[in-house]
């Protein structure tokens, strides 16, 4: 079983900056392809940003130049940097793990979830 932690969301005003971690319990972490979702109320949940295990990325249209996704396989950890918030930005972001090389935005190609973290942009 791989437990999923993420920490870091909060409140913040538009403009600013907050930074996502998620800590995984997964044996051979660096085996897996991790990734960032997010999902607002009444809203699907929708992809952020990937990265696979060969450290390859890709993003939403909506969060490329603002958001940075990172992964330290020696810590088991993945991060998303998020600057240039905006209020559209705010949702529950969950941090998810498959298995294999392949990175992708595809919720349902997923095949572990964390409970989420909360952020919030004010304008």
């Amino acid at each position: 079983q791989v437990q999923l932690v993420e920490s870091g969301g909060g409140s913040v005003r538009s403009g600013g900056s907050l930074k996502l971690s998620c800590t995984s319990s997964a044996y051979a972490y660096s085996t897996y392809s991790m990734a960032w979702f997010r999902q607002a109320p009444g809203k699907e949940r929708e992809g952020v940003a990937a990265v696979a295990r060969d450290g390859g990325t890709i993003y939403a249209d909506s969060v490329k130049g603002r958001f940075t996704i990172s992964r330290d396989n020696a810590k088991n950890t993945l991060n998303l940097q998020m600057n240039s918030l905006k209020p559209e930005d705010t949702a529950m972001y969950f941090c998810a793990a498959r298995g294999g090389p392949l990175k992708t935005l595809e919720a349902r190609l997923y095949h572990h979830w964390g409970r989420g973290t909360q952020v919030t942009v004010s304008s």
